[in-house]
């Protein structure tokens, strides 16, 4: 294949490739005889069969214990997700698989509530979601994620939404009655302003203008918002920290939160070869600082150091977003949710006797 038949068959792919999956014994390979598989990548999905939903976490570094992830792949692509390894355990590649191949739980809305209703529930926030984005593309046709928000906002049960889509102002109607209870925060990640690198770092996302409007309408609602700068790239977006806190204080947000990049596993070649294709010129230096901030590796998998990293240029990154938010006038953490109000609706089936 021709290096532009290749970019044009991976053209709205954040993946440049489709690497081995490394519990498998067999891969599959490129046959260079066939011209049909210059065609672009096509997203196939398939039913999850999940008999639960929510999922708990024991990571000191997350801030949330329990979350829900109605899919699993995301195609929105982001290059550096480190979620990508997680599609590996399900016989796919972290590659092109991951944002090509969905894995879709079409019961959600109703194993949720299933869940919620039962006596073992103990009500407490939950991530929507902690590892694929809620609000990817296939959201607009399936709606599985305005079903799990309509039966949260019935039991009003606190939620934390994390996205990169400005689908989320579709649920309005749903967010504002949990604001009202405190029983809500979203965190639009934004990783850059500039629409150039987001367009190839995650390929199908929201431009950047448009989370920052998503931010500023959230807000004017009565929704507690804050910014993701997740992740920051170093020797790419750093110097982005200031004037993304800024902008976003300014529309509203009331919160940021800052993630240094790490690549786990199949990640560390997929972000390479992304760099090499569109950035060879900050390769080195951007690999160079990213084993600076991971102890000589590209990714540190230890609690208490994975979403932070260490070392002196860690804390310059740190002390440059503190900075920021100081002035801005914003905190550093989201706003405490409640549960305060959280309630079990009567049965539908007996609701009339």
């Amino acid at each position: 294949m021709s290096g532009q038949s290749e970019r044009d068959a991976l053209k709205g792919r954040g993946a440049r490739s489709n690497p081995a999956n490394r519990f498998e014994r067999l891969s599959y390979e490129r046959d260079e005889d066939f011209p049909d598989e210059e065609r672009p990548q096509a997203t196939r999905f398939y039913r999850d069969h999940s008999r639960s939903l929510i999922a708990y976490n024991s990571s000191p570094d997350i801030s949330f214990d329990a979350s829900i992830n109605a899919y699993r792949g995301c195609e929105h692509g982001c290059t550096y997700c480190y979620a990508r390894p997680f599609h590996e355990y399900l016989g796919f590649s972290a590659g092109l698989d991951f944002e090509t191949r969905i894995l879709v739980k079409e019961d959600a809305p109703a194993i949720l509530r299933r869940e919620l209703s039962a006596r073992s529930w103990v009500p407490q926030p939950i991530a929507l979601s902690g590892i694929t984005d809620p609000y990817q593309p296939v959201e607009r046709r399936l709606r599985l994620t305005r079903g799990i928000l309509e039966v949260i906002s019935e039991f009003r049960n606190p939620v934390q939404i994390i996205t990169k889509n400005e689908l989320v102002l579709r649920d309005i109607d749903f967010l504002r009655p949990l604001a009202e209870v405190r029983a809500v925060n979203v965190m639009i990640s934004i990783p850059s302003q500039e629409s150039d690198l987001v367009r190839r770092l995650e390929p199908r996302t929201s431009i950047p203008e448009r989370r920052m409007r998503t931010i500023e309408t959230l807000a004017r609602e009565g929704i507690p918002t804050g910014i993701g700068l997740s992740p920051v790239i170093p020797g790419m977006t750093d110097r982005e920290i200031p004037a993304l806190v800024s902008e976003a204080a300014a529309r509203g947000a009331c919160y940021a939160v800052c993630i240094p990049l790490r690549l786990p596993h199949g990640v560390a070649d997929l972000f390479t070869q992304w760099l090499e294709e569109f950035y060879p010129d900050r390769k080195d230096k951007v690999l160079a600082r990213v084993r600076e901030m991971r102890g000589g590796a590209l990714n540190d998998a230890r609690f208490g150091s994975r979403m932070r990293g260490e070392g002196v240029y860690v804390r310059q990154i740190m002390d440059l977003f503190r900075t920021a938010c100081r002035k801005a006038g914003i905190d550093g953490e989201g706003p405490s949710l409640s549960a305060e109000a959280f309630r079990k609706p009567p049965d539908r089936q007996y609701s009339l006797f």
